[in-house]
């Protein structure tokens, strides 16, 4: 299952958030998603928010991901669909 998942730094943690994210080794940033299939993520430093789409059928590996930033980052996750996934959900169900 694919979830989007936005983010936006809090603003009194700013500079500590970006410090962790900048200290981060290359072998760091690969494994801070641990058994998660990262589809791509985005970032808006100005903003200090953020999307992510992320797939896994385990919500532990999701939420232990998230519990990671929770103390300096307010997110919001949603399940979401590709084209092909959603156009065969709406026919099925509203067809």
């Amino acid at each position: 299952m694919k979830f989007m998942v936005t983010w936006r730094v809090q603003e009194d943690r700013r500079h500590e958030a970006l410090k962790i994210f900048a200290g981060m080794s290359d072998e760091e940033a690969a494994s801070e998603f641990g058994d998660l299939d990262v589809v791509g993520r985005w970032h808006d430093l100005i903003g200090l928010t953020g999307v992510a789409i992320v797939a896994t059928d385990d919500p532990d590996v999701l939420t232990a991901w998230l519990l990671k930033w929770n103390d300096m980052v307010d997110i919001e996750t949603a399940p979401v669909l590709d084209d092909q996934e959603a156009r065969n959900l709406v026919r099925k169900t509203i067809a």
